[in-house]
Order: structure tokens, then C-alpha cells, then sequence
């Protein structure tokens, strides 16, 4: 399944995320801070969407969210579905 989710509250304005079998095959961040979201979409290639947002909720950057706390919302939402 791919997903899409317009974050809020941060400088990426899109997060593209794959998964199979509740594994994150691939996430994609457009715009915010190249490095950081690169970083971020590295790191959670692999692993189970019940993982990345245990790690991922509620991470801090400005105006009580981030990338990372979005990016946990995001895969939470496509659960939901």
C-alpha cells in the first residue's frame, strides 16, 4: 500500500510512505530539511509501522511537532485504513 499525508506544523509538505505486511518498504519526505528527512526515511526502511511510531510520536521541533512526530501520524492514519 502507498500513502500519502500532508503533514502540519512543519516545513515538509508531503510524506510518501510504502508498507507491506505492516513493514515500511520505502518513505519519501517532500521539502523540510533535505538531511534530517533523508536521515529519517533511511532509518525507518524496514521496520514495522507499530515501531515507528512508538519511536516517532511525539518528537519535538517547533510548534509541538516534527517531521518525525508527523511522519508517526501519518503511518498511524494509513493503519487506521
Amino acid at each position: 500500500m502507498t500513502f500519502e499525508y500532508k503533514p502540519q506544523g512543519v516545513c515538509s509538505r508531503m510524506i510518501i510512505v510504502d508498507a507491506e505486511d505492516g513493514v515500511i518498504t520505502d518513505c519519501k519526505f517532500i521539502g523540510g530539511c533535505a538531511g534530517n528527512t533523508q536521515g529519517v526515511a533511511a532509518l525507518v526502511k524496514g521496520m514495522k509501522i507499530d515501531e515507528v511510531i512508538a519511536r516517532c510520536k511525539g518528537i519535538q521541533c517547533r510548534g509541538g511537532t516534527s517531521c518525525p512526530d508527523q511522519l508517526a501520524k501519518a503511518v498511524k492514519e494509513a493503519l487506521a485504513k
